[in-house]
């Protein structure tokens, strides 16, 4: 989907333009290597378990890869009976219809979730004359809740929250999902996942992407692994993954000065306080 340029002083006001700029520079999932990766994953201790040791992706990593603030306020909220907290005591799908202009189709709502592909299909060309009272979505996985409202509709203020604790909070809340409740399929910013795989791992990434950018992970643009010959290739990443070695291992970003040899402040509650609030598991002591 095309970035309208009247989109960007909102975007930038959020703190999300970084990765709104990704649309236009993705990169296909390597589901292969991924599915490898995620097998080594322990809920108990949130960490990959690699032939050399332990890792993990860290808020330092989120920044990184994806552009997204890492400090701030923490984005909270909840999905069960969320529609009684609506500013105003107004039933969610009125405050719905008031920022938006039109409500989906029943067949397009599970419960207060609502189809990305009707908000691609209504909101893909912004309308001309679109004024500042005008709000749009754009796709963003299979469906969005609802319960986004209040954000979206102080977008003046979004950019005071810490999207990037939220990003990785999520994705090791379905990796865990994976590991504990043998879900089939992962869900999730798994392009978070990949860059980092490629980015920390020099002997995974593919060839022949060798310009840096910002964010980290448009570095990937254009890249395609094909979707055939799936089992064959988790076995290769398989082996792969169990051939690595230590030095193998790139352990800072570019123009990182910490050298990525210490765990940070932010590391510490990536890898302990936010996932055990969305997991529901505990960290493993010593």
């Amino acid at each position: 989907m095309r970035l309208d340029e009247r989109y960007v002083p909102y975007l930038q006001m959020a703190r999300l333009y970084h990765l709104a700029r990704l649309n236009d520079r993705w990169f296909r999932l390597d589901e292969p290597l991924v599915s490898a990766f995620v097998e080594r994953w322990r809920p108990e201790t949130h960490t990959f378990h690699m032939p050399f040791g332990e890792c993990t992706i860290t808020l330092q990593d989120v920044a990184y890869q994806l552009g997204l603030p890492v400090d701030g306020d923490y984005v909270s909220g909840c999905l069960t009976d969320f529609h009684l907290y609506i500013e105003g005591g107004r039933p969610a799908w009125q405050w719905f219809h008031e920022l938006l202009g039109v409500l989906p189709p029943e067949n397009q709502v599970q419960k207060f979730a609502v189809n990305c592909t009707w908000f691609q299909e209504t909101f893909a060309e912004c309308p001309d004359g679109a004024d500042e009272e005008t709000l749009f979505a754009d796709k963003s996985g299979n469906r969005i809740h609802i319960r986004w409202l209040p954000y979206v509709a102080r977008l003046e203020e979004m950019g005071r929250y810490s999207w990037g604790s939220a990003a990785l909070a999520w994705l090791y809340r379905c990796m865990c999902r994976v590991a504990n409740r043998h879900v089939v399929k992962l869900a999730g910013p798994l392009q978070l996942l990949q860059s980092w795989i490629f980015w920390r791992f020099p002997t995974l990434r593919p060839s022949g992407y060798d310009e840096i950018s910002w964010p980290l992970a448009s570095r990937w643009s254009g890249y395609n692994p094909g979707i055939s010959n799936k089992g064959p290739r988790v076995q290769m990443a398989r082996l792969k993954i169990d051939l690595l070695q230590p030095r193998q291992r790139t352990r800072r970003h570019p123009g990182c000065t910490s050298g990525g040899l210490g765990a940070s402040a932010y590391d510490v509650m990536a890898l302990q306080d936010v996932p055990d609030l969305l997991c529901g598991c505990g960290v493993a002591s010593g």
